[in-house]
C-alpha cells in the first residue's frame, strides 16, 4: 500500500488533458429521435445531450457518448486473492485491485455504495492510465490485477486497454462483475480476462427487479456464454439476505441450474450480508443459514461449495470431491495449508479444476 500511496502523491500532480478525461465510448448509436442509445448493458439508457446514463459515467456531449471514468479509478488496494473471492485462480497470491464510480445496477444492499452511487468527480478520484496501473503491479511484484468494487463492465473501454497491456506482460486479469452486460458488448470486455467472480445475487427475477433494477435472466446468459464460449475461469458468489434469497427452496433451484447449465465444478460462495445502504433494516445473516446452504449445493451435486464472511474452518477448506481429503485450508482471507500436488490432490490422484500457477 505504501508503494502505491508514493506513486499517486506525484501521479495525481499531472495536469490532465481534456482528451484523457473524456474518452469517447465504444458501445452506442443514436436512434430516430437523434439520442444516443448507449449498449453497453441490457439497460440500454436513452441518453439526451447533457445527460448521463443509470451508471453516471457515461454522458452525451454534443451528440456523442463519452465515458467519463476512463483513467479514474477512486483508489486502489492489494488484496489476498480470496477476498474477490477466487480460491481455485492462484490460491496464496496477492492482487492488485482498483474500481472507478458508478454502477450499472442499483442494489439496495451495496456495501460499496458511496463510489457505486457517485459520480468520478466527487469522490476525488486519481488519474490512472493503463500504464500506470500496470507499472503498480510490477512495482509491487503482483501477479493479477481485479477490476472489481464497482462493477467494471461500466468501465469496459479501460478494462480492455489495461487487461490487453497486463497480457502482454504476463499479468493476469480478474472481473468481479455481476455479469449485467450486452451481449456483443461482452466479447469485447471480456477478451483479455483469465478470470471472473460473477454475483448470481439471487435465483428469482422478483429479487432482481425489485432489489438490483436488474434483470436475471441477463445475468444467467452471461454465465452461460463464459462457461461455454470464452477460456475465463469462473466462479459464483451470492450474499444470503435474509427473506430475500435464502430460502431453501430457492438455493435448490439455483444450484440445480449451476449443475445442469455450468457444471458440477464452479466453485460457489455464499457469503454473509451485513446491513447497509438501503436495507440497514435487516438483519445480519446467521451462520446456520450459510452452514444450510453449503449442504444443500454439496447434496445437489457442486462439488466445491464455500461460505464467506464468517470465520468457519469446514466451509472455507477446499476438500477432494473424491477422497474428502482437505486440499487449502485458509482462515477467512489466508491461505494455511496448500496440499495440492500438480494441481491434483496426493492422496487419490483426482485434478483439481482450477488456475492454481
Amino acid at each position: 500500500m505504501k508503494a502505491i500511496q508514493k506513486y499517486f502523491n506525484s501521479a495525481i500532480k499531472i495536469k490532465m488533458r481534456k482528451e484523457d478525461q473524456y474518452k469517447e465510448a465504444k458501445w452506442w448509436h443514436l436512434n430516430e429521435a437523434g439520442k444516443i442509445v448507449c449498449t453497453l448493458c441490457p439497460r440500454y439508457c436513452t441518453i439526451g445531450e447533457g445527460q448521463t446514463g443509470f451508471c453516471f459515467i457515461r454522458e452525451n456531449i454534443k451528440g456523442k457518448l463519452y465515458f467519463t471514468g476512463y483513467g479514474r479509478p477512486t483508489g486502489f488496494g492489494i488484496d489476498p486473492i480470496e477476498k474477490k473471492p477466487l480460491y481455485h485462480f492462484l490460491p496464496g497470491t496477492e492482487i492488485l485491485s482498483f474500481g472507478t464510480a458508478g454502477c450499472n445496477l442499483g442494489c439496495k444492499f451495496c456495501q460499496n455504495w458511496s463510489i457505486s452511487k457517485a459520480r468520478y468527480d466527487s469522490v476525488n478520484s486519481l488519474y490512472a492510465s493503463p500504464e500506470d496501473v500496470i507499472s503498480i503491479a510490477k512495482k509491487n511484484h503482483l501477479p493479477s490485477i481485479a477490476y472489481t468494487y464497482n462493477d467494471p463492465v461500466i468501465f469496459g473501454e479501460y478494462v480492455i486497454d489495461i487487461s490487453r497491456l497486463a497480457r502482454e506482460e504476463g499479468i493476469r486479469s480478474v472481473m468481479v462483475s455481476a455479469g449485467y452486460i450486452d451481449k456483443e458488448a461482452r466479447k469485447d470486455v471480456f477478451k483479455y480476462i483469465d478470470a471472473a467472480n460473477i454475483d448470481l445475487k439471487a435465483f428469482t427475477e422478483e429479487f432482481y427487479h425489485n432489489l438490483t433494477f436488474s434483470h436475471l435472466s441477463d445475468v444467467l446468459d452471461t454465465l452461460v456464454w463464459l462457461k461455454k464460449e470464452t477460456d475465463v475461469w469462473i466462479e459464483l458468489t451470492t450474499l444470503l439476505i435474509p427473506g430475500e434469497n435464502d430460502n431453501p427452496e430457492e438455493i435448490k433451484e439455483m444450484c440445480n441450474w449451476i449443475v445442469a447449465n455450468l457444471g458440477d465444478e464452479v466453485p460457489l460462495h455464499f457469503t454473509a450480508f451485513h446491513p447497509d445502504f438501503k436495507m440497514k433494516d435487516k438483519s445480519s445473516t446467521q451462520h446456520k443459514t450459510l452452514i444450510n446452504s453449503r449442504e444443500i449445493a454439496l447434496s445437489e451435486g457442486i462439488k466445491f461449495c464455500y461460505m464467506g464472511n464468517v470465520h468457519d474452518k469446514e466451509g472455507s477448506t477446499t476438500y477432494c470431491p473424491k477422497c474428502a481429503n482437505p486440499l487449502i485450508e485458509r482462515d477467512w482471507h489466508s491461505v494455511i495449508v496448500n496440499n495440492l500436488l500438480h494441481n491434483k490432490c496426493p492422496n487419490c490422484g483426482t485434478k483439481i479444476p482450477g488456475v492454481f500457477e
